[in-house]
Order: structure tokens, then C-alpha cells, then sequence
């Protein structure tokens, strides 16, 4: 009975400390995940250093850029995504937050191209700079004109954030960074990512 009785104390002990051992680890996992994104130079664009922004359902995204303008200074655009895909594409995905104390409306978002004008409010007007490669890339669209990138319905309201995409050509495999700018907002420098 004494050695019965001391078999089951330790196998109780070792279940105990496999458990302890478990739950530490993913504590120590889950704070690894806070913070660390990149940002780009400081200047007109007040690019933001910061890691981690909200967004979306899916959790907390990882901020590549974001720059801040438009009328006051109170929009502020994120960069959260820019894959480079197998399919030829670059993607930016990201957040417009209006900051300010008023309906923010976007002039000029629209792009200067005949065949985007109709895409109105937009991100039709957004280009990607490959300044290794000297290349301008304007915003890709379909056979009707339309964008492939978010058209938005309207004003931002005060304290208001939306999601945004847009889509270009992909640049040579050896670009591995470029300038992404939309409208009047300060340029923003993002590191591509694969698929």
C-alpha cells in the first residue's frame, strides 16, 4: 500500500509540473507577439514606428507604414500588408482613420487617368514608386475601368476608420521595397512580402 500510494503522489506531481511547464510556455509565446513593426524614415510623412495596430477581425495586424495628411493632418493612412503574389500582383492592404473634429471628405482621390476617372472617391490615384528599378506603377483595372482597389461610399466621420486595397503590377523579383503614395498624403517606403 506505501509504495502504491507513493506511485500515484508522484505521477500526480509529474502531471503537475508538465502542466505548469505547458502554461508557461505559451505565456511566454503569446508576449513575443507584441510590437516589433518596421517604419520608415521620419520627416513631412511622420512615419509611425510603432508595431501592431488594430484591424479587422482578425486580430492585431503589423503597421509597415503610416503617414499622416490631408486637410488639418487628421487622416491617417496604414500600410499593413504589401505582398508581392505568384499571380503578377502586389497588394497593399490597410487602414484611413479621420482623426479630426469634422466629416473628412478625400478631393483628389480620384485619379488623373481618362479611364479611372469614373472610379470616383478611391483609391484609384495610389502609385507605387520602384525607385531601384526608376519605375512608376499606376493602380491596375479592369475592362470597364474600374479599380482594382476600394471605392469608397462617401465622407469619413469623425473618429471614423475603414479598410482599404489596392492593387499593381508586380516589380522585378530584386525590388524588394518601394514608395507607395496616394493624393496629396506624404509617400510611405514598405518592404514587399512573398506569397
Amino acid at each position: 500500500m506505501t509504495i502504491r500510494h507513493s506511485k500515484k503522489m508522484r505521477g500526480r506531481t509529474t502531471a503537475a509540473v508538465i502542466a505548469t511547464a505547458f502554461v508557461l510556455a505559451l505565456t511566454g509565446c503569446s508576449s513575443e507577439g507584441d510590437g516589433g513593426g518596421k517604419g520608415g524614415s521620419d520627416g513631412s510623412s511622420q512615419q509611425d514606428k510603432e508595431g501592431g495596430a488594430g484591424g479587422g477581425s482578425g486580430g492585431e495586424k503589423k503597421v509597415l507604414a503610416q503617414v499622416k495628411g490631408g486637410k488639418g493632418g487628421n487622416l491617417t493612412l496604414t500600410i499593413t500588408s504589401a505582398q508581392r503574389e505568384s499571380s503578377g500582383f502586389t497588394t497593399f492592404k490597410g487602414t484611413l482613420k479621420n482623426d479630426g473634429p469634422s466629416v473628412l471628405v478625400l478631393p483628389g482621390w480620384a485619379s488623373e487617368e481618362k479611364e479611372l476617372k469614373n472610379n470616383g472617391l478611391s483609391m484609384a490615384g495610389s502609385t507605387m514608386v520602384d525607385k531601384k528599378g526608376k519605375k512608376r506603377y499606376f493602380i491596375l483595372r479592369d475592362t470597364n475601368g474600374r479599380c482594382l482597389c476600394t471605392r469608397f461610399s462617401g465622407g469619413f466621420q469623425e473618429g471614423e476608420t475603414t479598410e482599404w486595397f489596392a492593387q499593381f503590377p508586380a516589380p522585378p523579383d530584386s525590388t524588394t521595397s518601394v514608395d507607395f503614395q496616394v493624393a496629396d498624403l506624404p509617400s510611405a517606403t514598405v518592404e514587399l512580402s512573398g506569397e
